[in-house]
C-alpha cells in the first residue's frame, strides 16, 4: 500500500479534521515550552535547580527544593507516555505527506529518541548526573524541531500543495 502522498486524496472533511487536530495540539505543545520557559528560562542552571532545587544558594530569587522521588517519576513517565502518544499520531499523519522521503522518516522517527533522551536525561540529573542538562536542552531542541517541522510540513500539504494529475507518481 503507498502512502506517500496519499493526504492529498483525502476528502475536505478528513483534511479538516486534520488540521483542526493540528492547531490544537500546537496549542498544547506551545503551552508546554511557555511553562518550560517559565519555570527553567530554558537555560542549564535553572533547569539543573528546578529538579535539584537551590536551598544552597542565597543569591537565588525563588526558592526551590528538590523534587521527590514520586515527583520526579510522575513527570517522567507523564511526559514519556502523552508524548509517545503524540508523535505517533503525528508521525501517522506525517507518513502520508509528500515531503522529502529521508526528511520525513527522520522526522517520524526521531522525536522518540528524544523523548528518551529528555525524560530519561531528566532522571539522570535528578539522579546527580548533573552534566546530563546538557543532553536535556539539546533533546528537547530536537524534539521541538520535530514538532514544528513535521506540523507545518502537514498543514502545507492540506492547505497549499494541489495535487496534478501527472504529480500521481
Amino acid at each position: 500500500m503507498q502512502i506517500h502522498g496519499l493526504i492529498h486524496q483525502f476528502p475536505k472533511e478528513i483534511k479538516s479534521l486534520i488540521l483542526v487536530f493540528i492547531i490544537v495540539l500546537s496549542v498544547g505543545f506551545y503551552g508546554g515550552l511557555s511553562f518550560v520557559n517559565n519555570t527553567t528560562s530554558m537555560n542549564s542552571s535553572d533547569i539543573e535547580s528546578h529538579y535539584l532545587g537551590n536551598e544552597n544558594d542565597e543569591a537565588a530569587e525563588v526558592m526551590k527544593f528538590k523534587k521527590s522521588e514520586g515527583e520526579i517519576l510522575t513527570v517522567v513517565h507523564n511526559h514519556i507516555l502523552s508524548l509517545s502518544v503524540i508523535f505517533f499520531l503525528l508521525s501517522l499523519i506525517l507518513a502520508t505527506t509528500s515531503i522529502n522521503k529521508k526528511f520525513k522518516y527522520f522526522l517520524m522517527i526521531e522525536p522518540f529518541f528524544s523523548i528518551v533522551l529528555t525524560f530519561g536525561g531528566i532522571y539522570l540529573l535528578w539522579s546527580g548526573i548533573t552534566w546530563f542538562k546538557y543532553v536535556v536542552i539539546f533533546s528537547g531542541i530536537l524534539m521541538t524541531f520535530s514538532f514544528v517541522s513535521a506540523t507545518i510540513a502537514i498543514v502545507y500539504q492540506i492547505l497549499f500543495f494541489k495535487k496534478t494529475i501527472n504529480s500521481a507518481i
